[in-house]
């Protein structure tokens, strides 16, 4: 089982990281500023789930296989920037929505959830980040390495709510307001598009 003392170092690594910019924190950014709080939320509940599957990949040696198999990483790194780039392509056609329509305009929290699943689960990226990563924290000599395996992604997933809906919220905020001026919302979702594209970009260019 593990000690108070590695949960501690790791709790604090995990916050760290999801501070850290990136591709998932910016992507619940845009959503939040676009779409709103619960929006970000959404796609915050998305992203742990897939964090989830990373984990349980990682303990059953799934990403080992991804990281060794060159037309795995390539189909799988394909969907995912595709998706980016459909995400980016609604974004820049999306149009001004005002009070009374928003709320029909804006993406069910199901679509969003599911947004977030692919977003995450279609990154290589992070499961080799996470096969790097937890087991450094595991320690043979205090039992189950799988179940301490499991025990770290569970507090990674905690750390990335934490900090997630932390943006969620203060990005939705902001954006609540600034989806006021239609000048302002056209602006808002041309960069939204810009950085879809540009995270699609990234994901396409990266390699094993």
């Amino acid at each position: 089982m593990l000690d108070a003392n590695t949960i501690v170092i790791f709790l604090s690594a995990a916050i760290l990281l999801a501070l850290a910019p990136g591709p998932d924190n910016l992507f619940v950014l845009a959503q939040a500023v676009q779409n709103g709080s619960r929006a970000g939320f959404a796609v915050t509940c998305g992203l742990c789930t897939g964090l989830f599957g990373h984990t349980a990949a990682v303990t059953c040696g799934v990403a080992a296989l991804i990281q060794t198999s060159a037309m795995a990483f390539t189909l799988l790194k394909g969907i995912g920037a595709a998706y980016l780039f459909y995400l980016a392509w609604q974004a820049f056609r999306a149009g001004v929505t005002h009070a009374s329509t928003r709320v029909n305009a804006t993406p069910s929290m199901g679509r969003l959830y599911r947004r977030g699943i692919i977003m995450n689960i279609s990154n290589p990226k992070v499961s080799f980040f996470f096969l790097a990563f937890l087991p450094q924290f595991a320690d043979p000599a205090r039992g189950s390495v799988s179940l301490q395996l499991l025990l770290l992604g569970g507090l990674f997933l905690l750390a990335t709510i934490v900090v997630f809906g932390g943006i969620s919220l203060t990005a939705g905020h902001l954006g609540n307001r600034a989806r006021q001026s239609a000048r302002v919302q056209q602006i808002i979702n041309c960069l939204t598009g810009t950085l879809f594209a540009g995270l699609a970009i990234k994901l396409a260019l990266t390699r094993q």
